[in-house]
């Protein structure tokens, strides 16, 4: 929490984040004019949407598969990092504009993060798009047998 002097005296400004989530949101609790009681709270949130994402293990692998239609192999961003996988894209919305009577289908920046299970062998992990759905297979890292010499 940080605190700055305002327009209407003294602000308490939150900024919260969920642990290795860069997406971001901002809150402020601003007092009504004339009540020093009644506060409005102000917020900002960021324009990424996420995709619906699933996670599940095999016996030799971690499998991500992430639902966002509409997309190209190239127009994807993934990133890995210790056992912090990131999937960033840019769905673009359609160039022809019509009234619309009902818009369920989300555009625009996107992101998926995820914490993997278990450690995974990075130079070894593959994706593939098809059909709408982006699937990653992490290979996981197996543990190594020493030899005992005599």
């Amino acid at each position: 929490m940080k605190e700055y002097l305002g327009e209407y005296g003294m602000i308490d400004v939150f900024i919260k984040s969920k642990p290795f989530n860069p997406e971001w949101y901002f809150t402020e609790d601003v007092p009504l004019s004339g009540s020093k009681n009644l506060n409005r709270r102000v917020g900002l949130r960021s324009p990424a949407f996420r995709p619906p994402t699933d996670v599940f293990e095999t016996k030799d692998a971690v499998i991500v598969r992430v639902e966002i239609a509409g997309m190209q192999e190239e127009d994807f961003t993934i990133s890995l990092s210790g056992k912090y996988l990131v999937i960033r894209g840019l769905r673009p919305d359609t160039a022809e504009r019509r009234a619309y009577h009902q818009m369920e289908i989300v555009f625009g920046e996107f992101i998926s993060e995820v914490e993997l299970p278990s450690d995974v062998v990075s130079e070894e992990v593959t994706a593939e798009y098809t059909k709408g759905f982006l699937r990653l297979v992490l290979p996981k890292i197996q543990p190594r047998k020493i030899k005992i010499e005599d």
